[in-house]
């Protein structure tokens, strides 16, 4: 069985990448790459979701897989992500000198699988697409049927509509997406945080905040909901 580093952001493509990778029984998946956009202040963010990077550790506790940040700063441009994706993968192939395959939960954008390639091949790592041209509307169906559960926890308001933000990844959901946006979000319509599943030791207690507006994105602000 051959170890692999699977690239996360906590959503629902990245449970489905892992799932895949384990269920094949040839990939040994030894630690979750994240990248976390890092705030003026030091807070930091999953990149893209909006979702503190304390979820993101939660969740990777949770499936007993360890967490490896990539910390890049807010806005920083693809050569930066690169330099940071440099740094992140010595270090890991310093503590185990045999991995050399990162996996993506990327579905069909060829570009953004042209980028990852190109990077990765520089640096002499193989990239893994476990996922890669499934129909997005049955692998959508195939997440609930697995039984994993995620929140939406961020849209883009000119594609979907407001009252679909924080609203459970469902089949009602799905039911109430405008027909032109992607029923996996992997146009950027919406993204997701998955707070259960079918691998997890324990599922995440989470609390809901208010919205959080940004320039082409609404986040839901959410949180770990205190001990009883």
């Amino acid at each position: 069985m051959n170890s692999v580093v699977l690239a996360t952001s906590g959503g629902k493509d990245s449970l489905l990448a892992l799932d895949a990778l384990l269920a094949s029984g040839q990939w040994h998946v030894s630690a979750l790459l994240a990248t976390l956009w890092v705030e003026p202040d030091g807070s930091e963010w999953i990149a893209g979701h909006g979702i503190p990077a304390s979820l993101l550790r939660a969740q990777a506790e949770a499936l007993g897989i360890p967490l490896r940040p990539m910390r890049i700063p807010l806005g920083a441009d693809d050569d930066r992500y690169g330099v940071a994706l440099e740094e992140s993968l010595e270090q890991i192939a310093w503590l185990d000198p045999l991995i050399s395959h990162l996996a993506f939960g990327d579905l069909f954008l060829e570009d953004i699988r042209a980028f990852r390639e190109r990077l990765l091949s520089r640096l002499g790592w193989q990239a893994l697409f476990p996922l890669w041209g499934l129909a997005t509307a049955q692998l959508a169906q195939h997440f609930l049927a697995r039984g994993w559960r995620a929140l939406v926890v961020a849209i883009d308001p000119e594609r979907v509509p407001e009252d679909l933000l924080g609203r459970e990844y469902d089949r009602d959901f799905l039911a109430a997406l405008p027909p032109d946006c992607d029923p996996c979000g992997e146009n950027g319509e919406f993204h997701t945080f998955v707070w259960d599943g079918p691998r997890f030791r324990h599922r995440l207690r989470l609390e809901r905040g208010g919205v959080r507006r940004r320039p082409g994105q609404l986040t839901l602000e959410l949180s770990l909901a205190a001990s009883a």
